[in-house]
């Protein structure tokens, strides 16, 4: 289990976490990966862009998993409009794509930290714990 660091935990003792990905199986699987974690608390699921931003606007989260491909808004469409309503989250753009244009794209977006949809679990976290000291040095 990944911990956090001791400044962290003085500052703001839980991340909240949206999750956001157009796949029920990916969601649900993430929510198995962090409903553990005693520094996380999910504060939601989404499964598209517009339904990601509303979830912003209503639980303010920390950080948030953002898939980049998906129905309705993509991620990229999605991180611009989220940066505007909430510059200070961070958002971890989650993706299985290999596509070269996608790198360019998520190069244009508005992400904060980039992981492919295999990464290990421990390694998912410790990037969640790594932006929510982000959130700290602000």
């Amino acid at each position: 289990m990944v911990t956090f660091s001791p400044m962290l935990l003085r500052q703001n003792s839980v991340l909240r976490v949206l999750i956001v990905d157009d796949h029920e199986l990916t969601r649900f699987t993430l929510q198995l990966a962090l409903q553990n974690q005693k520094n996380i608390a999910l504060v939601g699921l989404a499964s598209n862009g517009l339904e990601a931003i509303a979830m912003v606007e209503k639980h303010h989260p920390d950080v948030i998993i953002l898939d980049l491909q998906m129905p309705v808004m993509d991620g990229i469409t999605a991180s611009k409009q989220i940066k505007s309503i909430a510059p200070e989250t961070q958002i971890l753009a989650y993706s299985s794509v290999e596509d070269p244009q996608v790198e360019v794209m998520v190069q244009t977006a508005r992400i904060d930290a980039f992981c492919k949809k295999d990464i290990s679990t421990q390694e998912l976290i410790a990037t969640i714990a790594r932006l929510g000291e982000k959130l700290v040095s602000h």
